[in-house]
């Protein structure tokens, strides 16, 4: 393990970090896949549209057979045919599966995608440190543990081995990594992130978004995956302790600090973004115009995709009530800049969404944008020419190789 310690570098590096100016657009286009996804969208119908603004749990696509989950025809047939939808997540029943296994299971998804819309399906896991969503997948330290090395090699370095093995197992996304400032230990997510410091987060974090994505985000390939990074913003630091509670932020230290690592993720790359689950001075996130649209798209020109957290559209109008009921809800978070919303049980999202669009109170020209940066995402890892990459081109997942690395960066990084 190279032991670049960042301690002697952060004089150095803080005067850069706050001070650089911003290229913008924080990531260039390619003008090649613009075309496509142009072409694309210009042939698909308003219900095609929003199935790719649709992420759904993978439970409901199949059932526990003798030998373990397996997907159902009928079921494949109704999400892909009927609701179009464009992506799938998590485990089955909160279990792990072998590589063998997602060879199985990821690929009939994808034939089913192809198959009704010529659109792959994206698929995405929770990949938080190391390949914790396929068993014997290699385990790294805990985000906080790699803060405390001040090596942000071992960031990187953890993010490539999860990412190739994570292509091992056929996804190309996950919700990693996560940038929240933890500043309350009584917060139980507290290991999951980087510490308190906003520069540790912001140069940890863009040395994992490097690892997980490589150095190109318009090309990724076939070892690489795209990242969410999470959970945008203010997650961290709940004015009660407990998980997805309200905070309560000054501005200077909402734009100055908690958004300082997203900034530095998205220029290095970072292809997504997830939302905080709560809100933020009395306005929740999800519902947030000003932070998910003007903040990251107009300001920094990102044409990432946004996606929401476990089924919070419908925290708007269960838990914070800003919303009457769900349709009201999904008004407020499509137009705030929810691009693809996390359901993940339902699929009612899509009939709705389309009723607000027959009734104006969302545009075509929203509708367009959000299905157009899930189909960017999508020609950006390849999944138009290659939907599938298998566990033979993987020969070393969970290799004595990769085992030896995350051995070495748990000595590392022991406080």
């Amino acid at each position: 393990m190279l032991r670049k310690s960042l301690l002697p570098l952060l004089a150095l590096a803080l005067p850069a970090f706050a001070y650089e100016p911003i290229t913008l657009p924080v990531i260039p286009s390619d003008p090649a896949i613009e075309k496509k996804v142009s072409e694309t969208l210009s042939r698909m119908t308003l219900d095609e549209k929003i199935g790719q603004m649709t992420q759904i749990q993978l439970d409901i696509l199949g059932e526990n057979g003798p030998d373990g989950f397996r997907l159902v025809q009928a079921k494949l047939d109704t999400i892909f045919g009927v609701y179009k939808v464009g992506s799938i997540l998590n485990a089955p029943y909160s279990y792990c599966l072998d590589a063998e296994a997602w060879n199985v299971v990821i690929p009939q998804i994808q034939e089913a995608s192809m198959k009704y819309m010529g659109i792959p399906c994206i698929y995405g896991l929770d990949q938080n440190h190391g390949t914790t969503y396929t068993n014997g997948g290699t385990l790294f330290p805990q985000n906080l543990n790699v803060a405390a090395s001040f090596n942000a090699e071992i960031a990187r370095r953890a993010a490539e081995i999860t990412a190739y093995e994570t292509r091992a197992s056929d996804c190309p996304w996950t919700f990693s990594p996560t940038l929240d400032l933890a500043r309350d230990p009584r917060w139980p997510r507290f290991w999951e992130n980087y510490g308190e410091d906003p520069l540790v987060n912001a140069l940890m974090g863009a040395a994992a978004v490097r690892g997980f994505q490589g150095d190109d985000p318009n090309h990724i390939d076939g070892n690489h995956i795209a990242v969410s990074v999470k959970h945008f913003m203010g997650y961290g630091v709940p004015f009660s302790g407990k998980d997805r509670t309200p905070a309560h932020i000054s501005p200077s230290d909402l734009r100055e600090k908690h958004f300082a690592p997203y900034l530095e993720a998205i220029k290095n790359g970072a292809l997504t973004v997830m939302v905080n689950s709560s809100s933020i001075n009395g306005t929740p996130v999800h519902a947030d115009w000003t932070l998910l649209t003007k903040w990251l798209k107009n300001d920094l020109q990102w044409d990432g995709l946004i996606v929401t957290d476990w089924a919070d559209i419908n925290n708007l109008y269960t838990r914070e009530k800003v919303a009457r009921d769900k349709k009201d809800a999904i008004r407020i978070a499509i137009n705030a800049g929810i691009d693809m919303a996390m359901e993940p049980y339902k699929v009612d999202y899509c009939t709705i969404l389309r009723e607000l669009v027959e009734e104006g109170s969302v545009s075509m020209e929203r509708i367009d944008d959000a299905a157009a940066r899930a189909l960017r995402l999508k020609y950006r890892l390849g999944l138009f020419d290659h939907p599938n990459t298998t566990l033979k081109e993987h020969p070393d997942h969970a290799s004595k190789k990769f085992r030896k690395e995350a051995l070495e960066s748990a000595v590392e990084t022991m406080v």
